[in-house]
């Protein structure tokens, strides 16, 4: 697969969840850092992504998957931080979009997706 410079702009159900990551850490005060707060601007913003925060956005998922197991992940009237942190970094839909982003220009590369 031959990635363009659209590929890397956030699809908006990514967009959505990091704007509802926002609205429910302002809520809540509570979930994320200052580093998944800027993440959520950005993935918001749609703008281009650049492959080393695509990257970091795998390992964001990756470790914090255990996160979906804790009492209220999902949970919009009483939100875990957990979940918040995760709609940040764009939720389910982010996970997908950003691993499949890394898989395709890994492959571009030689290299075996991680």
């Amino acid at each position: 697969m031959t990635l363009s410079l659209q590929d890397y702009i956030p699809p908006e159900k990514v967009a959505q969840n990091a704007r509802k990551g926002l609205e429910l850490r302002e809520q809540f005060k509570r979930g994320g850092t200052h580093i998944g707060v800027a993440r959520a601007q950005e993935l918001s913003a749609r703008g281009y992504i650049d492959p080393g925060n695509i990257k970091r956005m795998v390992s964001y998922f990756a470790r914090h998957e255990v996160d979906k197991k804790a009492q209220n992940f999902g949970n919009d009237d009483n939100p875990s931080a957990g979940y918040i942190a995760w709609l940040l970094w764009g939720g389910d839909e982010g996970k997908a979009w950003a691993e499949q982003l890394k898989k395709s220009f890994s492959e571009k590369q030689g290299k075996h997706p991680s």
